[in-house]
């Protein structure tokens, strides 16, 4: 019998595949794609025909070590899309990464929207 953590993690899992059968980057129109754990937050932008991670961010490169970790995401997605936007990106796809869409996941959105990037 599979605990309640691992059954969690199918789930998630499945629905992140479900998503991926729906959502697909190009070298035009990257996926923005989200991963959280308990403690970080990460955030990519990948064109899915090549199999290539064009940027990327995470909470470590940023030295703001007194904020919590919703505001520590929307930092994340302001910085990506300003190496988005360094790397002439200006339009992508998100996927949520089978999270709900709220909490850090939103945040991480938001931030790319404000910064600049369209989806």
């Amino acid at each position: 019998m599979a605990t309640t953590q691992q059954h969690k993690r199918e789930k998630r899992i499945r629905r992140h595949i479900r998503v991926r059968g729906k959502v697909s980057g190009t070298a035009d129109v990257p996926r923005l794609t989200v991963y959280k754990s308990l403690k970080h937050m990460y955030a990519q932008l990948i064109d899915d025909i090549a199999g290539t991670t064009i940027v990327s961010a995470k909470d470590a490169e940023i030295k703001d070590a007194k904020i919590n970790k919703t505001d520590m995401a929307f930092k994340v997605g302001e910085l990506l899309a300003e190496k988005a936007k360094k790397a002439g990106i200006s339009k992508v796809v998100f996927d949520k990464g089978g999270f709900k869409f709220h909490g850090r996941v939103k945040a991480v959105a938001d931030g790319a929207r404000k910064a600049g990037l369209l989806f």
